[in-house]
């Protein structure tokens, strides 16, 4: 992984989740499941797992985030694509980041941590955590996908604590107070149906509700829906 960037432009499939081009190939970030019906399943499974995570080139270019990782910075995981993980986090010891790209240049394939830090989308606080760098993929294609897993320090603040929403789920909220359906707010904001659901069921268990109703109606209560906007609209 380096500071280089792509030089090609991804191409996006039929749900928005991009097949970039990576030599004469394709690099599909569903990796071994691409295939058929598995590859919506992977898709599914990645945008419920809470565990931050991200699929990206070698060099870095992400090729796909999930909610959870697109939520360190307060956006949807489609505003992440094509970003560089090194624009994205700093890393705290030059030495790992080296370790990995000799690895990458050998063609090892093993588990590399990777201390960083990054700046909180939502409020600007720093956070510190660990990202888990695997190259992943068919082992003849050189060089290979990387799956990056961040794991954020316990001591760093929650990105949103009970009583607010990020900015996207405050945007969520406001479609929805709308009369928007799941799907008509995803297409909105790049976010799959479970993409959507995933930042809804969050949302509920936070704030103790059950249901959309409730959910909207807690969202005026705590004032991140302006009351006086129709649209409905963030505070």
């Amino acid at each position: 992984m380096d500071n280089g960037t792509g030089d090609g432009t991804p191409d996006t499939d039929a749900d928005g989740t991009g097949a970039p081009a990576c030599g004469s190939g394709y690099i599909d970030p569903a990796g071994p499941y691409a295939g058929g019906p598995w590859r919506n399943y992977f898709l599914i499974l990645l945008d419920r797992i809470p565990t931050p995570i991200a699929v990206c080139r070698a060099h870095g270019e992400v090729l796909i985030a999930n909610p959870a990782m697109a939520e360190q910075w307060g956006t949807a995981p489609g505003a992440l694509r094509g970003r560089n993980l090194l624009d994205l986090f700093e890393p705290r010891a030059k030495a790992q980041l080296d370790r990995l790209t000799e690895a990458l240049r050998l063609g090892r394939r093993s588990r590399y941590p990777v201390e960083v830090r990054w700046r909180a989308g939502s409020d600007g606080t720093e956070r510190e955590g660990e990202l888990t760098i695997d190259p992943v993929g068919d082992p003849s294609v050189h060089p290979p996908a990387l799956l990056a897993l961040l794991r954020v320090s316990e001591s760093a603040p929650l990105p949103a604590p009970r009583g607010s929403a990020s900015p996207v789920e405050a945007r969520i909220l406001a479609l929805a107070a709308g009369g928007a359906t799941t799907a008509s707010i995803g297409t909105a904001l790049g976010l799959t149906v479970d993409g959507v659901n995933y930042h809804l069921t969050r949302l509920a268990r936070r704030w103790r509700v059950q249901g959309r109703t409730a959910l909207v109606a807690r969202a005026y209560v705590l004032g991140v829906l302006s009351p006086d906007s129709w649209p409905p609209a963030p505070a």
